[in-house]
């Protein structure tokens, strides 16, 4: 893991208002190991999992070695700290590949813009439509803008036609997350991806009617 740093900004605004004084605090996030552990007591927990009680420090460092693994320090804000006997290598690369595969399936959703105009044409509105949809099929969103410019910004009705068409065009693979609204010289309107319908329930069959019994 990393190192994290901290900087904090402090002004000196009694000598002078443009002088700063950076002060650094460095943290280490690594876990302790071995003879990193200063500790008189430790909580030691075995490899597998058992709870081996309160132990010298020296004496976990012993067993630790009987058992050819590392002393880590697990808990360290504990009362004593709790370490563990385990393969420190082996941990941190499964720690690491574990870490890896989160972020292979974490799906990152960006925000994608099209920018539409109160005058736009046909063909023009065709293309910003296909290129909509292709953002929503991949699971970004879309933001649609329009720029009103000059003497346009007295007729937003006309932006709000262009807006309404655009939702009829992608309908099938957007929902309005937001609807258009006007920020400064500018209507703004974000699409979400359609979500995927859920397949309708299978009806159970019904029961056969048992035969009526003769008389």
């Amino acid at each position: 893991m990393a190192n994290q740093v901290i900087c904090v900004i402090l002004s000196a605004g009694s000598l002078c208002p443009l002088i700063f004084i950076w002060r650094c605090i460095v943290i280490n996030t690594e876990l302790q190991i071995n003879e990193e552990i200063r500790d008189r007591e430790v909580r030691l927990i075995g490899a597998d999992g058992a709870q081996l009680g309160i132990v010298p420090v020296r004496r976990a460092l012993e067993l630790a070695e009987e058992a050819e693994l590392d002393l880590v320090k697990i808990v360290p804000n504990a009362q004593p700290p709790v370490c563990k006997l385990l393969d420190y290598d082996k941990h941190r690369y499964e720690q690491s590949k574990r870490e890896k595969e989160l972020r292979k399936n974490q799906k990152v959703i960006e925000i994608k813009e099209v920018q539409l105009s109160a005058t736009i044409g046909e063909n023009d509105v065709a293309i910003k439509a296909r290129n909509a949809v292709k953002f929503l099929q991949d699971g970004n969103k879309v933001k649609v803008s329009i720029r009103f410019r000059g003497r346009q910004i007295t007729h937003t009705e006309i932006g709000m036609q262009v807006m309404n068409d655009f939702i009829e065009r992608v309908k099938d693979y957007a929902v309005v997350e937001r609807r258009p609204t006007m920020e400064g010289r500018n209507m703004l309107m974000i699409l979400a991806p359609k979500p995927a319908e859920k397949p309708p329930k299978a009806e159970r069959p019904a029961r056969p009617e048992a035969p009526a019994a003769q008389a």
